[in-house]
């Protein structure tokens, strides 16, 4: 049963959350109005200082020619240059670290993740290793890679966690701003059909909840979702192709009822919910500054589930989409975008504006 979206239990056992029962919309909505579009707060200052820590710890456990190969320069092309098939990649392999150093990458990915978030890099990989099985070793479950691009603390700087069917962006152009996007997960197979992980279904509640607000909407909401009869075949907001996504379409949320739009937030808290507490809050705070009103849900292709879909919610900039077409509709690709901040864009613009006028 999907929990309210705005409310995801956070599963990182350091942090301890009073809740005194959700705030009540009229209040968020206020607070949203005080602050400035994309604002910094003190949340994002400690998540910060707690992420270039994780970096630092992490750059210290490899010797020389392991941090070489894990360092990038912040400006270079690499980093905006982000994939999710097998290819190779600049970084350092998950392979090639020893124990320790593996969990202080893990330690890395657990300053911008929580439980969940890190189940879900690990499913990637176990769906990596499944097609190890069928395929053969060119299927790798080693093959992730941790690339630091600049120098962890000092702004602009971030890190990169990819590899086939992944990649998690962060950057922290400027303090107190905190990028995680673009995060895209894949899975094939999207429901493991043999052999001890049978039955598995690494983004399946995504498309379940999908599936159920399909099912809630009345039949002019309907033919508003459903904005093509096949699917896509792929994610349209692909590594640079945003352009090709054009204005939002499909039903707005402005449109549908309460219960209604609690499921499309269920669905987003499918994506934002994997985050730390403090960047999950930050994110939320993003969604609500665009008018959650004004996002819009889209279906296309079949609603007979097995067959080949498609659906997003797109708001003024956060975008989420999930295709499921490829291996006879069993193989889904999702990502998470922002499409103002990604890589950091929007503050490191900013940035760069505030140095020339020095």
């Amino acid at each position: 049963m999907p929990h309210d979206g705005w409310h995801p239990h956070d599963e990182s056992a350091p942090h301890h959350h009073h809740h005194h029962g959700p705030p009540t919309r009229r209040t968020v909505l206020a607070a949203a109005a005080l602050l400035p579009f994309g604002s910094a707060s003190a949340q994002t200052v400690d998540a910060a200082q707690r992420i270039a820590e994780a970096a630092n710890r992490f750059l210290v456990s490899l010797d020389d020619g392991q941090r070489r190969k894990t360092l990038i320069a912040f400006d270079s092309g690499n980093r905006l240059d982000w994939h999710y098939i097998p290819r190779s990649r600049a970084g350092l392999a998950l392979g090639e670290l020893r124990p320790d150093q593996a969990d202080a990458a893990r330690a890395l990915f657990a300053s911008v993740l929580n439980q969940r978030g890190l189940e879900l890099l690990d499913g990637v990989r176990l769906l990596e290793g499944v097609l190890r099985e069928q395929q053969g070793s060119f299927r790798d479950p080693a093959r992730y890679y941790v690339s630091v691009f600049g120098t962890p603390g000092r702004f602009p700087w971030g890190w990169r966690f990819e590899g086939h069917h992944l990649s998690l962006n962060v950057a922290l152009p400027a303090p107190g701003h905190v990028a995680v996007t673009p995060f895209f997960t894949g899975a094939n197979p999207a429901t493991v059909r043999e052999g001890p992980h049978r039955g598995f279904r690494l983004l399946g509640p995504s498309e379940d909840l999908a599936r159920q607000i399909m099912a809630s909407l009345t039949d002019p909401q309907r033919q508003a979702a459903i904005i093509a009869n096949r699917s896509f075949g792929e994610i349209v907001a692909s590594p640079q192709r945003e352009r090709d996504l054009g204005n939002p379409r499909g039903v707005a949320l402005g449109e549908m009822t309460g219960a209604q739009r609690t499921l499309i937030e269920a669905l987003m808290d499918r994506f934002l919910g994997t985050l730390a507490a403090d960047l999950l809050a930050q994110q939320e705070q993003r969604v609500r500054e665009q008018g959650l009103a004004t996002f819009r849900f889209a279906w296309a292709g079949s609603l007979t589930p097995g067959e080949a879909h498609y659906f997003r919610v797109h708001g003024p900039v956060t975008l989420i989409e999930h295709d499921n077409t490829q291996n006879g509709a069993n193989h889904v690709h999702a990502v998470w975008r922002d499409l103002a901040a990604d890589f950091g864009h929007d503050a490191l613009a900013d940035h760069y504006r505030q140095q020339k006028h020095r």
